[in-house]
């Protein structure tokens, strides 16, 4: 019986991509294609950005994450995957999301390394504040988040 990596992760902590990388590789003889995506704090606010800081409700947001993880396994025939995301105060190019995913074929991997994301920035529940010129303010979910994950809700039915 083959066992499949499940890990999710909310942390402060910068990520050590090497590590990940590792643990997605993990009894992946019979892998064909590892996709990784690690998403940055960007600034892309009018002015310069000092920083962004990242709340979520502990508990709430691993169980959101689990099931995003669920919902890509009974999309695609996936092995080791790997879902983290960090929380805390973070300056422009830090790393804020890492998804990782085994499979046997690689449009497997990169197609629901793309859901991943997708359903991560529309379903779990992570708060963000933008600290700009000292002063901050909380970040509205976009449009095209919500759109992005909503074409794979369609594309299922």
């Amino acid at each position: 019986m083959i066992v499949q990596l499940n890990e999710i992760g909310v942390q402060e902590e910068e990520f050590d991509l090497a590590a990940l990388n590792t643990r997605l590789r993990e009894g992946a003889s019979q892998y064909g294609a590892v996709v990784t995506f690690s998403g940055l704090v960007r600034d892309f606010s009018d002015q310069s950005l000092d920083a962004l800081e990242l709340e979520h409700y502990p508990g709430m947001t691993e169980r959101s994450l689990e099931k995003i993880l669920a919902e890509a396994r009974q999309r695609w025939d996936l092995g080791n995957l790997i879902l983290l995301h960090r929380v805390g105060r973070m300056t422009p190019g830090d790393e804020i999301v890492f998804v990782g995913v085994a499979s046997a074929h690689r449009q497997a991997a990169f197609e629901a390394c793309q859901f991943l994301m997708d359903y991560l920035k529309r379903d779990a529940p992570f708060w963000k504040k933008e600290v700009v010129a000292g002063k901050s303010h909380w970040v509205e979910q976009k449009e095209s988040d919500i759109s992005a994950a909503d074409a794979w809700d369609s594309e299922q039915g």
